[in-house]
């Protein structure tokens, strides 16, 4: 993870000029001369071919059924959509996108702690809640806002591309930087992005 300096000061910029969020509605693919696969929903190469859909409409990637994402029931939402709306707004985050990631990554229990260490309804890791200024990441507010922050760096550092913001909120920039920029060959990251942008699609739906 980049220093709390070169943190704070992509935040800054990002605030003034922040990119848009790039669609999640279609998704690209290519596989390079070394039999890389690279993803993307902001095709920058001419290598890049649509990702055809699943039949069952399940999951973003036809390549991965086992992706089954939908959103969690309104009720298991409600409590947090105040601080949801206030942290999309302050980072010019779409909130359909906050959404998708607490429910993959807590289902929006904010008691939530992996065996990493990861804590509350984003899953911040104690270094990042620091770097973002999360005092306590227990606490439902700051653990949004601080998640919401840390998204928002990302989406700057990508040009808005939200494949590789998810890949680096999950495995971190520099395992995106070892990638070559793209999503990191590594199973759990690609099934997590896969999961992330199929139920960001469906919150944008209203499912």
């Amino acid at each position: 993870m980049s220093g709390p300096r070169t943190l704070v000061g992509l935040a800054l910029v990002g605030l003034l000029s922040a990119p848009a969020l790039a669609t999640a509605g279609d998704v690209y693919s290519y596989v390079d001369g070394d039999g890389v696969v690279h993803f993307s929903n902001v095709p920058d190469d001419s290598r890049y071919r649509k990702v055809k859909r699943a039949r069952s409409g399940g999951g973003v990637y036809s390549s991965s059924p086992r992706v089954r994402a939908r959103p969690v029931a309104s009720e298991r939402t409600s409590q947090w959509r105040g601080q949801i709306a206030a942290a999309a707004a302050r980072y010019a985050l779409p909130e359909a996108l906050l959404l998708a990631v607490m429910s993959v990554e807590s289902n929006f229990d904010h008691r939530a702690v992996s065996e990493k260490g990861a804590m509350g309804l984003m899953q911040l890791m104690p270094g990042t809640a620091k770097d973002m200024y999360v005092v306590d990441a227990w606490d439902p507010a700051e653990n949004i806002e601080g998640g919401a922050r840390y998204l928002r760096i990302l989406a700057n550092q990508y040009q808005g591309d939200v494949v590789r913001t998810l890949a680096a909120y999950i495995a971190g920039p520099e395992a995106v930087r070892r990638a070559g920029g793209d999503v990191p060959n590594i199973p759990e990251t690609r099934e997590y992005v896969r999961k992330v942008v199929a139920l960001y699609e469906a919150f944008k739906a209203g499912k």
